[in-house]
């Protein structure tokens, strides 16, 4: 008999954790608008040669040149990250981006180095490949595409990552998809205020 005595406390406190996952949701979706017929898709796995692989798509609120500016805006690279890094040198010619990012990153001890080269698609998007720095390999592609009407994008995202460091892959791809998602809700965020202006 107590059971049923328990009964409504019980489905009370189920109605409560409904409700504020609901309100949990709607308060979401209208700080960060999301692209209401598409959902965003991603993959972190680890590769059997070694290094940590990312494979994604997102859509973003904001037409691909939006995106494709935030994307390339060099200096500002940091602002889309929540990972401490910073620009130690930038230097453009001839369309290559040549930036020298240094990361302050709580899986490894230090400043790490990571010298890259930029070049952008001519279809949209941009393709990132390692030239330097504490990094065995890193390759980075952003392929970007108007969807509906023009006003919104689909970016199709590929990242091959491996670090030279002693941090077994497995705890690199936790902390990747955890950035990532970070990452490109910073992205969504600055280019549906760009696209309101």
């Amino acid at each position: 008999m107590r059971l049923l005595d328990n009964r409504p406390a019980f489905l009370s406190g189920v109605v409560l954790r409904l409700s504020l996952a609901v309100l949990l949701s709607v308060a979401e979706s209208e700080a960060a608008p999301l692209l209401a017929a598409e959902t965003d898709r991603l993959e972190v796995r680890v590769e059997s040669g070694g290094g940590v692989r990312a494979t994604a798509q997102v859509f973003f609120p904001a037409k691909p040149a939006i995106v494709q500016s935030l994307l390339t805006d060099y200096p500002h690279w940091p602002e889309l990250f929540e990972v401490r890094l910073r620009v130690a040198d930038l230097q453009i010619h001839e369309g290559i981006a040549t930036v020298d990012l240094r990361i302050d990153h709580p899986l490894m001890p230090g400043e790490r180095k990571l010298v890259t080269e930029s070049r952008i698609l001519s279809s949209g998007g941009l393709v990132t490949d390692l030239t330097g720095g504490d990094f065995k390999r890193y390759h980075r592609v952003w392929k970007l595409q108007p969807i509906g009407d023009g006003s919104q994008t689909r970016a199709d995202f590929e990242l091959a990552v491996e670090i030279a460091s002693m941090v077994p892959d497995w705890l690199v791809a936790i902390a990747m998809r955890q950035e990532l998602e970070t990452h490109f809700r910073i992205v969504k965020q600055k280019a549906s205020e760009q696209a309101k202006r």
